[in-house]
């Protein structure tokens, strides 16, 4: 069997068991940051220290102790995103009707389940979520997945016409701009939530790649203006050696592999839609760094830059999405692609389709995160079959 055979086999079997078991679970699963959905959530009394420290407690336990503090499955937001992009791949590959009125389903359902209490579309957490930075409460809205699942909607509006699409993305763009921004003498940072203002390099990269790419069929100038701005604050402020801190902030000086990802991704989504050159070297410099500093020899996704453990599949679906996305500008970004891909489905993907969470140095994480996983993977998976086909 000749080379391409093989690996279209393989990733048309993980991707068939991997779909299948999302489908039977009805799109319902945990994620690694659920943890204030507990009934104990009751017992912090609101306090940012404590939701973090049991937020951080069913982050890292190695058992899934969910059940036992009644913590349940559910749909997810950003889950239903990946997975319509992911259908949407397969339909383009092999022109089935059940991929597109898979994908069409969801995306029904996420017009359905937009944030209650905006006018525009925006989607958060299912569940009320605590960092160093800020408190969200369950529903309230990200631009992180905002941005993501409006991106689903464009691939939707680009392969089936429904004007809906882009009517949905429109609204996204409304609501991102009505963010708060960072003004600097080099661009401005749109906010992580609102209405305080949080500045984090992969969400304002995240929605100034919605925006330009919106903009393409929108013909808005206001969501170029503000695109291009929102990349000049992050391209500014590029490390030398080609990475980003996850913030400016001191607290936020950590190098990991999907935030990397998602910057790079962006980026390019970006300069595609509105042909701006100038980031040329930010991203060639960019892809360089994260192709030399992410992975292992055999394949396994790196989280942090100076640390493997703990290998999360996070990591690896972002991974392959994002070496996919480059197979255009470096050819060797497509085997590195597959590469990760299949040590993932061989070291990560249970008997039963789904993916496990984390290998860690001494045991593997099995429980099934649904947006954190199975649906970033099934995104990722797809995307790559169709480049290698």
């Amino acid at each position: 069997m000749k080379t391409r055979e093989i690996k279209t086999e393989q990733l048309e079997k993980s991707i068939s068991s991997l779909g299948k078991w999302v489908e039977d679970h009805e799109y319902k699963s945990y994620e690694p940051f659920d943890g204030l959905s507990s009934f104990l959530h009751g017992i912090t009394f609101n306090c940012q220290f404590a939701e973090r420290i049991l937020q951080q407690v069913v982050l890292r336990s190695p058992l899934n102790i969910r059940p036992l503090i009644g913590i349940k499955p559910k749909e997810s937001t950003k889950g239903r995103g990946y997975m319509a992009r992911g259908y949407l791949s397969m339909m383009s590959i092999n022109g089935f009707d059940t991929y597109r009125q898979n994908a069409v389903n969801n995306l029904n359902w996420l017009m359905k389940n937009k944030a209650p209490g905006y006018e525009e579309y925006s989607w958060g957490n299912h569940f009320p979520f605590s960092s160093r930075a800020f408190q969200l409460k369950s529903q309230e809205p990200i631009i992180v997945w905002s941005s993501l699942i409006g991106q689903s909607f464009l691939d939707a509006f680009e392969l089936l016409g429904n004007i809906e699409y882009l009517d949905v993305s429109r609204s996204i763009c409304r609501w991102i701009l009505s963010l708060p921004r960072e003004s600097t003498s080099q661009g401005f940072c749109i906010s992580y939530i609102y209405p305080h203002q949080i500045s984090i390099h992969n969400s304002n990269m995240l929605g100034a790649a919605l925006l330009a790419r919106t903009a393409l069929f929108a013909e808005n100038t206001e969501y170029l203006d503000v695109a291009k701005q929102a990349m000049e604050y992050s391209c500014s402020r590029q490390l030398e050696n080609g990475a980003w801190y996850y913030g400016e902030e001191p607290k936020y000086h950590w190098i990991d592999n999907f935030h990397t990802g998602y910057n790079l991704v962006s980026l390019k989504t970006y300069m595609t839609a509105t042909g701006d050159g100038q980031y040329r070297d930010n991203l060639t410099k960019g892809f360089t760094y994260f192709k030399n500093t992410f992975f292992e020899e055999n394949g396994a996704p790196r989280y942090y830059h100076n640390s493997t453990y703990p290998i999360d599949i996070q990591c690896a679906a972002q991974a392959i999405e994002t070496l996919n996305e480059f197979i255009d500008i470096d050819p060797q970004a497509l085997d590195l692609a597959y590469k990760v891909a299949s040590w993932t489905i061989s070291n990560m993907q249970d008997k039963n389709g789904f993916f496990y969470y984390r290998v860690l140095p001494y045991m593997k994480v099995k429980t099934p995160m649904l947006h954190w996983g199975q649906a970033t993977m099934y995104r990722a998976l797809t995307a790559l079959l169709r480049s290698i086909q």
